[in-house]
């Protein structure tokens, strides 16, 4: 299972004008297609992913998780941890430390074989400062740990926060990639947490809204503001 599928023609110019709408270099085209032929062959075997076409894979999976750059980009200039929890296939992982070196990503999954493919695609892709974690959320024994932790439509707010809450250093944040506004899952947040932005996203190729919810714990507005995941393009 380690040899890529062949992708339809036409994906390459599709995830470069991509990249070029988000902010990022054409040319990050090359790895992300190489993570996308891989998840396309092993996912007609195991059944990693409901988006089976390669072509809905590039809007679906690469540039839905890459829309959300800007807020680890300040991370990753000074090496900090970033958790990606539930990440099933490594998403928005894979492709976060693909585009930005330096960001220290765990994928955290307890699925056995989603975590095998992210090894192997680790291992290919050369991604040294990412790793894989094969455990449930609430077992991730690493608190304190994060800078940032990230979920891609895992579950709601509060749930998130239960399960992952305790791998955040002082003054770290969720950084929650959601659809439409969540506002009753807000509204509906632990005490001890407060959300410090809820920002529209673009993805290109996709109509579909998209939010960016940023959370942090209740009282340390002072270490989250100095926490530049917090500020896109800091």
């Amino acid at each position: 299972m380690t040899t890529p599928t062949p992708l339809p023609p036409g994906l390459r110019s599709e995830l470069e004008a991509g990249l070029s709408a988000l902010g990022l270099e054409p040319a990050l085209s090359a790895p992300l297609l190489d993570y996308l032929a891989l998840l396309a062959r092993w996912n007609r075997t195991y059944n990693l992913t409901a988006v089976r076409d390669p072509q809905e894979m590039v809007a679906k999976h690469l540039l839905d998780s890459l829309a959300m750059h800007a807020y680890v980009d300040p991370l990753a200039r000074r090496g900090g941890a970033l958790a990606d929890l539930g990440t099933g296939p490594g998403l928005p992982g894979i492709p976060l430390s693909i585009v930005k070196p330096g960001l220290r990503v765990t994928l955290v999954e307890s699925n056995g074989k989603k975590a095998r493919f992210m090894r192997e695609a680790l291992r290919q892709l050369g991604l040294k400062d990412a790793r894989v974690s094969e455990s449930r959320i609430e077992a991730f024994a690493e608190p304190g740990a994060y800078d940032a932790i990230t979920a891609r439509a895992l579950a709601t707010l509060p749930l998130i926060l239960e399960l992952g809450g305790h791998l955040l250093k002082p003054g770290g944040v969720l950084l929650a990639m959601k659809g439409v506004r969540p506002d009753d899952e807000i509204a509906a947040l632990p005490p001890a947490w407060e959300v410090r932005a809820v920002e529209p996203m673009r993805v290109p190729g996709l109509a579909a809204e998209r939010h960016m919810v940023v959370i942090g714990r209740r009282g340390e507005a002072g270490a989250a503001a100095a926490n530049p995941a917090t500020r896109p393009g800091a």
